[in-house]
C-alpha cells in the first residue's frame, strides 16, 4: 500500500519531500514538534486532578469524563466528588480501586498541602514547582502549550482562506478592484496592530473564539501581497486564455487552474504565520489582556515570572518552553520554504 501511495506522488513532490528530509533540523524539529503536540492533545488524561477510572461497588465510573456527586461513593454531599480528599479517597478505596493519571494535577488544580508558601520550588510532587497560586507548574505548560498550538493553527486557518480569497480577487481581476484593495490594505497595515488589540480586548473579557476575531482583523493581510503576485502572473499564461475561451466560470478557473500555482508560494509562509500567531497570543497574555484570568497560557506564566524574580523556576520553564516552541517553527518553516525553492527542485 506504501509503494502504491508513493507511486502516486508526482516526482516534483517526491523531489520537494526528499529537500525537506535533507534539511535535517527542519525535519526533526517537525517530528518534535508533532510528537509534543501529540501528547499534549490528550492533556486530561496526563494531567488531572480526577481519576481515570473509579471502580466502586463493582461498577466502573469515569469521572475523566463524567461528574460524579460524593454521594455516589457513599459520602454525604451532593456536590462533586474530590477525589484527592482523604475522606473521599477512603471511601472509595473501601469498596473498590481508582486509576490516576501520571499527574495528579490539572492546569486550575490548587495544591493546599505544599510545605513551603506558594510559588513552591521544585519536588518529587510538583516537579517544576508550582506558581503564585499554588497550580502545578508542569500541569499548567501541558494544557498551555496545547492551547497556544491550537489558537495558532485556528488564526492560521482562517486568516489563510481570506488571505488568499482576499489575493486571489486583487490578482486575477486587477484594475480598479486591485488599486482599491491595495490603498485599504496599505492603510489598515499601518494601523498599531498591538495597541488595537489592547483596546479592543479590554472593552470587554476575551475569550478563546473572541481573540480570535480580533486578531483575525488584521492577520489575513499576511498572504495577500504573495497570492495576489502569483494570480498577477498566472492570469495571461495560455491556459488561462484557454479556460476562459471554452467559458468556464471564472471562479473555477480561478480556484481550480490558477490557486495551486499560488499555493506553491503561500505554503511556505504558514509556518511563520504560526509562529506570529503565537507570539501574539503570548505578548497579551503577558500584558494581562489575553485570555480570561486562570486560563493555562504561557504568556501568563511568563508575566508571574517577571512578577516572582525570587522564584527562577517559573521564568526559565516558561521562557525555555516558549523559546523552544518558536525556535521549532523557524526550523520547520526554513525547511519548507527550501523544499519549494524552484531553484532546488527544478
Amino acid at each position: 500500500m506504501l509503494s502504491n501511495l508513493c507511486s502516486k506522488i508526482s516526482p516534483l513532490t517526491q523531489r520537494r519531500i526528499q529537500h525537506f528530509k535533507a534539511n535535517r533540523r527542519g525535519f526533526w524539529s517537525l517530528w518534535i514538534f508533532s510528537v509534543i503536540f501529540i501528547f499534549t492533545l490528550f492533556a486530561e488524561f496526563i494531567a488531572n486532578d480526577k481519576p481515570l477510572m473509579v471502580s466502586f461497588d463493582d461498577e466502573l465510573y469515569y469521572p475523566v469524563f463524567k461528574s460524579y456527586s460524593e454521594t455516589t461513593f457513599g459520602g454525604e454531599f451532593e456536590a462533586e466528588a474530590n477525589y484527592k480528599d482523604p475522606y473521599v479517597s477512603e471511601l472509595i478505596q473501601k469498596k473498590g480501586w481508582m486509576l490516576w493519571p501520571p499527574l495528579r494535577y490539572s492546569y486550575n488544580t490548587i495544591n493546599y498541602n505544599l510545605h513551603q508558601p506558594a510559588p513552591s520550588s521544585p519536588s518529587r510532587e510538583n516537579l517544576l514547582g508550582t506558581d503564585d497560586q499554588g497550580r502545578d507548574v508542569l500541569a499548567r505548560l501541558i494544557y498551555g502549550f496545547r492551547l497556544s498550538v491550537l489558537f495558532g493553527l485556528t488564526l492560521t486557518l482562517f486568516s489563510s482562506i481570506i488571505g488568499v480569497v482576499a489575493g486571489a480577487v486583487q490578482g486575477y481581476f486587477g484594475g480598479v478592484i486591485d488599486i482599491t484593495f491595495q490603498r485599504v490594505i496599505e492603510i489598515w497595515s499601518g494601523l498599531p496592530v498591538l495597541f488595537l488589540l489592547i483596546i479592543l480586548g479590554s472593552l470587554v473579557e476575551p475569550n478563546f473564539w473572541w481573540l480570535i476575531s480580533l486578531m483575525l482583523l488584521f492577520s489575513w493581510m499576511s498572504l495577500v501581497n504573495v497570492v495576489r503576485a502569483e494570480f498577477l502572473r498566472a492570469r495571461n499564461f495560455d491556459y488561462v486564455k484557454a479556460a476562459r475561451a471554452l467559458g468556464l466560470p471564472t471562479p473555477l478557473i480561478m480556484f481550480r487552474h490558477v490557486l495551486p500555482n499560488a499555493m506553491v508560494a503561500t505554503l511556505t509562509y504558514i509556518p511563520f504565520i504560526l509562529n506570529g500567531s503565537i507570539t501574539t497570543l503570548t505578548s497579551l497574555d503577558f500584558l494581562g489582556f489575553g485570555l480570561p484570568p486562570g486560563s493555562p497560557s504561557l504568556g501568563e506564566m511568563l508575566a508571574q515570572g517577571k512578577n516572582n524574580l525570587y522564584a527562577p523556576w517559573l521564568s526559565l520553564t516558561s521562557f525555555t518552553v516558549v523559546a523552544f516552541l518558536l525556535t521549532l517553527l523557524v526550523f520547520i518553516g526554513e525547511a519548507i520554504r527550501d523544499a519549494f525553492d524552484p531553484r532546488k527542485t527544478n
